[in-house]
């Protein structure tokens, strides 16, 4: 029997199973110095002088064009160790749901109600509102006009629960410090506060949906919801809709959708009436922890902005889509996120 070496074999699987080259940077950007490729994708190759020749174009842009390099497989790959890592989901005897009636997609605007019984069993709030991610999220939920066309105003209160909702879920949590480094080890942050300061632009920075107000920003939009234009606007967060039902604020009708997994995180298209206002499909995770929540709406829309992004959680394909916000700035030019929800397969 003949034996091929270690090495010579691994670059072989390396090179069929990417389509990638040994002196090339794709999807090596901030990789450590390795000794198997012929040249380096890491700020020090600069100074040694071995970067690979794409090293500039594709590891030297701006964290946008970084992100756009990024693959598919990684994308889920990553999604997957976010999956594993979500210790503070819901369990099935913490959480218990009734979807009841389902109905089709031509079905969903019929502003029927099918369901006799609220959506929400049972919430064990004595566990789960009491870790540190839940209650940041609770803090910051109840700061929202929901009606678009009225100004915002935060007090430096507000302000603070913000900053603590960011620390608590993407700083302070193993699941938001495995998003920083696959991101960073990309190049599309150079640092943890860079990294946080960005989140909380993207998703807290304030811009007009209506009447020239700054009345919105994508958490207000996706976590909390709006109302705009006599309906439902945006509000894919089950912690929301858990919390607005049990003060029957909310009404549940049917379910256009349940996602293929039997634990929790799953995935819920529903159709309901808050307080006098119809949502035709309101997609949302239903069961995860808010940093989970958090982390792959970041993901997405870091990664696919604008697009569908193809996610998996235990084998599953969960897409999600995301869309920007084109009609004002933060940064350099950055744009701001205009919604993000859990889409139908195609």
């Amino acid at each position: 029997m003949k034996f091929v070496p270690v090495l010579v074999l691994c670059m072989t699987l390396f090179c069929q199973g990417y389509g990638n080259s040994l002196d090339s940077c794709q999807v090596r950007c901030g990789n450590g110095m390795d000794s198997n490729f012929s040249c380096q994708c890491n700020p020090s190759c600069e100074l040694n002088n071995d970067c690979c020749s794409d090293y500039t174009e594709l590891c030297k842009g701006d964290g946008e064009n970084r992100a756009s390099v990024i693959t598919d497989a990684e994308i889920k790959a990553l999604s997957e160790t976010l999956y594993v890592l979500d210790s503070n989901k819901a369990s099935s005897t913490e959480l218990i749901i009734d979807p009841q009636a389902l109905v089709s997609n031509s079905e969903t605007g019929s502003q029927t109600d099918l369901s006799s019984k609220p959506l929400f069993r049972h919430l064990d709030e004595g566990i789960l509102f009491s870790r540190p991610t839940y209650a940041a999220l609770l803090s910051v939920l109840d700061n929202y006009n929901r009606m678009t066309g009225q100004t915002e105003n935060f007090s430096s209160q507000q302000l603070a629960e913000q900053d603590k909702f960011l620390q608590e879920t993407m700083s302070n949590t193993e699941l938001g410090r495995e998003l920083f480094t696959f991101l960073y080890s990309k190049g599309v942050y150079a640092s943890e506060k860079e990294f946080i300061q960005d989140l909380k632009m993207m998703w807290f920075g304030l811009y007009s949906r209506n009447n020239n107000k700054m009345d919105s920003s994508g958490f207000e939009h996706i976590f909390a919801g709006e109302i705009k234009g006599g309906k439902v606007s945006g509000f894919h967060n089950w912690i929301q809709f858990y919390l607005l039902e049990k003060k029957g604020e909310v009404n549940y009708f049917s379910h256009s959708f349940n996602g293929p997994w039997t634990t929790y995180p799953d995935v819920l298209g529903m159709q309901f009436n808050w307080d006098g206002y119809f949502k035709q499909v309101g997609s949302a995770v239903i069961g995860c922890s808010p940093e989970f929540d958090f982390a792959i709406y970041s993901l997405c829309y870091i990664t696919r902005p604008g697009k569908r992004c193809r996610l998996s959680l235990g084998g599953k394909e969960l897409i999600i889509q995301t869309y920007t916000w084109d009609n004002s700035f933060y940064g350099d030019g950055k744009k701001f996120i205009g919604s993000a929800y859990p889409a139908t397969p195609s």
